[in-house]
């Protein structure tokens, strides 16, 4: 190894071998086991395990396939990137505006390296500089819709962006239009049934549905000459699917009932298998159960990756990390109420029942974690009362209205009341997510690791688990792998995000202790 290589643009590590292919570094976790006696005693075991992880430098061509590209999600992402790529600005009623990335973690943070022994200050780096990662600017951006309006006049029905913006891209934007979808209309709101212009085929879960979207995949990949693909679902939220034995619950099962037409195999779950097939990651943006077991046998089984569910972006972004503040200040959060109105196709799809319980669900479970930590304030299996609404309201249009009450007790029988007023401009919200998902997937791709222990004989290099919990951070009901605990924690999301990316550069992880500065 050599004892001192850059392994990115900005950031120097020892242990790092730097060639014209890979970076491979050289790294040492460090953990600690904790378990209990017979007597309840907890024996507390540190343990230090070696890693080699070797990066491919190579920055692919990379397309991402939109599910739901004529939404507003899919037309603000898309405008964003053009708008960047151009460097344009526009005039608004506060000023010249400029295109960013602004709610990006990896083009709008930065990543702490360590502290220079000299000012005693912290030195930090862009995150996108930490290794070699594709610029959403490069990203070239497709995919299926319902509907068959272009984007163009998608992004006017979505209302998002402002006239000095959508006039200077309209040209751009109205020469792509979607690929049909696919439509089964009990798995989301009737409401959305005037919509479905440009729909594939057929009622049911089917072989020919799951081969077409196979195909458009690899059409998309070589008529945009790509490396890399990566399908990501921003559509309608779909009600929840029924878990059946023999239908859903394995890898084998799922296939055979898309040959068979199942009732209750989701679109979601048809372009999730697609993708796995085609062994382009997919990332499931809405909050239904896409990725039944089935699903998740499947893409273990081709070694692909996958990541869900939900969008993190407003509401719960502030209720992962408010919760944690509190609970972690000894203060027991004794209830909260959540209310939202929003005006969009997403409120609108929500106001029917069986896609609002799909919704409820992701924002009801986000403090467990944190309430199952403090043993001191709650006991096992007890929680906080938690209420979620939400209402559509038209006139308010992407400008989600979030209300939030937290209710909590107190020293010596008082209590603490904290009220929240969010407006969250949802699509500029969620549009940078896109992006951190897309950037973050792919580079995932690209590294892999194999344990160095001396105990043992040296691994061959392989890739994670298919399910990439390490994007958690950007979603709102984080899938993890069977049997892994969830993390909602917004603080522990990020901490683990960007320690692995030091880890994976050679650095150790990083403690806030900074022990250097309190000792005489």
């Amino acid at each position: 190894m050599s004892p001192s290589i850059n392994s990115a643009d900005n950031a120097t590590s020892p242990n790092v071998e730097y060639t014209n292919e890979f970076i491979r570094t050289q790294a040492v976790y460090r953990g600690t086991e904790a378990t209990k006696d017979e007597s309840g005693s907890v024996i507390a075991t540190p343990y230090e395990k070696k890693y080699e992880f070797k990066i491919n430098r190579k920055v692919p061509r990379v397309g991402v396939m939109l599910v739901g590209l004529g939404g507003n999600n899919g037309t603000t992402v898309t405008a964003g990137i053009i708008a960047n790529r151009l460097g344009l600005t526009w005039q608004t009623r506060e000023g010249e505006q400029s295109a960013n990335y602004y709610g990006s973690i990896v083009m709008g943070s930065t990543i702490k390296l360590g502290v220079d022994p000299k000012t005693g200050e912290d030195v930090n780096i862009p995150f996108h500089d930490i290794l070699p990662m594709v610029h959403p600017n490069d990203l070239v951006v497709g995919g299926w819709d319902i509907s068959s309006m272009n984007l163009g006049d998608a992004a006017d029905r979505a209302a998002v962006l402002e006239p000095g913006l959508k006039n200077q891209i309209r040209k751009e934007l109205s020469a792509i239009k979607p690929l049909p979808s696919i439509y089964y209309p009990d798995f989301i709101a009737a409401n959305q049934g005037a919509r479905a212009d440009n729909i594939l085929e057929g009622s049911k879960a089917s072989r020919t549905h799951l081969d077409k979207i196979r195909q458009d995949i690899r059409d998309f990949k070589s008529s945009h000459n790509l490396d890399t693909v990566l399908v990501l679902w921003t559509a309608n939220t779909e009600r929840y699917a029924d878990i059946i034995s023999g239908v859903n619950e394995t890898a084998d099962e799922i296939l055979q009932s898309i040959s068979d037409g199942h009732s209750e195999i989701a679109p979601s779950t048809i372009f999730a298998v697609a993708s796995i097939l085609e062994n382009a990651p997919f990332i499931n943006g809405s909050p239904q159960n896409t990725f039944v077991p089935g699903v998740v046998d499947l893409a273990t089984r081709h070694k692909a990756y996958i990541a869900g569910d939900d969008f993190k972006s407003g509401q719960t972004k502030m209720k992962a990390a408010l919760v944690e503040f509190l609970v972690n200040a000894g203060i027991r959060v004794k209830s909260i109420a959540s209310y939202n109105h929003l005006g969009n196709n997403d409120g609108y799809n929500l106001s029917a029942p069986a896609q609002f319980r799909s919704k409820e669900i992701s924002k009801s479970n986000v403090v467990d974690d944190m309430v199952a930590a403090n043993t001191v304030l709650y006991k096992p299996g007890e929680h906080p009362d938690h209420c979620v609404v939400i209402k559509y309201l038209p006139a308010v249009g992407d400008n989600k209205r979030a209300l939030d009450e937290y209710y909590a007790d107190i020293f010596l029988g008082g209590h603490q009341t904290i009220s929240l007023f969010n407006v969250c401009e949802d699509s500029l919200l969620a549009s940078p997510l896109i992006l951190d998902l897309v950037i973050l997937a792919e580079i995932l791709t690209r590294i892999s690791w194999r344990e160095t222990d001396s105990s043992s004989s040296i691994s061959d290099y392989q890739g994670f688990h298919s399910v990439l919990s390490l994007l958690s951070y950007m979603l709102k009901a984080p899938m993890t792998p069977p049997g892994v605990p969830v993390v909602n924690a917004l603080g522990k999301q990020r901490t683990a995000l960007t320690n692995f990316f030091r880890l994976v550069i050679g650095l150790e992880p990083e403690s806030e202790v900074a022990l250097q500065q309190r000792l005489p």
